[in-house]
């Protein structure tokens, strides 16, 4: 491969997969939307290198990623912020890094947040599975969870040049991309099922904080330390569908948020739905530990 276009993981990191918008349309078939989970991260990292937003990108968890690039190629480094250096010599997160063939780019581990995005100048090129590359944790589709040793092929550039943060569009502002803050606020739309709790446990829920759990993952981002909400019926609900960004509550009381690899169907209730946008992007870089509240969502 000496001189082909590619990236060689060195160093996989506590977990790193390929994600790219994801695989939307196959709920019915069982199939998982994934893609990644910070889509404003994922997208910006794209913009600095001249992608088209769908392109593949690497997904880093906490202590990022080192790769050898086998021959020149343009990458950028968003999400959480973290130190970038390539060959040994610091290099600028949140900007266009060109590496010669055979710089190693370490990617290090996140300063706040949770999840950094890796974007090298023509999209990773893996196979798509049902025309996608992201790695679905949940179902095992697309690509494997990267390890070292793992060859990542680079597709050939497209039309539009590699921009720097200031060129990089609305929201390229990548300074202040992935930053995670002391406390998660979540807006919530209530439904489809929260009739199913009693009317002082939903008005509790605005009034108390929770926190992040240790069991959070790409699935979901479970919480814990709040009061738990209490049912206002007994009995079972039959599986149902289930969105990104919806709140389920499982009989320990404490809610559950899902994320982008979450199951296609459910059988606790679903309390509310938080919607698409920076709100899940924040939760996708909440930390353990971090502060969670639930406000009411505003009608558009």
């Amino acid at each position: 491969m000496s001189g082909a276009r590619g990236l060689l993981v060195l160093r996989a990191g506590a977990l790193t997969t390929v994600q790219d918008r994801g695989r939307p349309g196959y709920a019915h078939l069982g199939v998982p939307r994934s893609g990644a989970l910070d889509a404003g991260a994922h997208a910006l990292a794209n913009r600095l290198v001249g992608n088209p937003v769908a392109a593949a990108t690497l997904e880093t968890t906490l202590d990022g990623v080192a790769l050898r690039a086998l021959a020149p190629v343009t990458v950028a480094v968003t999400g959480a912020p973290c130190p970038v250096r390539a060959s040994g010599r610091a290099v600028a997160w949140g900007e266009p890094v060109w590496l010669p063939g055979g710089a190693e780019l370490d990617v290090g581990r996140a300063v706040s947040g949770l999840r950094s995005y890796v974007a090298v100048r023509g999209g990773f090129g893996v196979p798509a599975v049902l025309g996608s590359r992201a790695t679905d944790l949940l179902s095992g589709l697309g690509p494997p969870v990267l390890t070292a040793g793992t060859l990542l092929p680079v597709d050939p550039p497209g039309p539009d040049p590699v921009r720097g943060a200031d060129g990089a569009g609305a929201g390229g502002r990548a300074a202040g991309a992935g930053a995670a803050g002391s406390e998660l606020v979540l807006p919530l739309r209530l439904g489809p099922r929260a009739d199913w709790f009693t009317a002082e446990s939903i008005a509790g829920l605005w009034r108390s904080g929770y926190r992040v759990s240790a069991l959070s993952n790409r699935i979901g981002l479970r919480t814990e330390a709040g009061p738990p909400l209490r049912r206002a019926r007994g009995g079972e609900l039959p599986s149902e569908g289930m969105v990104l960004g919806a709140v389920q509550v499982p009989p320990d009381g404490l809610p559950v948020l899902f994320l982008a690899d979450h199951p296609v169907t459910g059988g606790y209730p679903v309390i509310g739905v938080i919607p698409e946008g920076p709100p899940l992007d924040a939760a996708a870089q909440a930390r353990p530990g971090t502060g969670v509240r639930f406000v009411r969502a505003r009608r558009n």
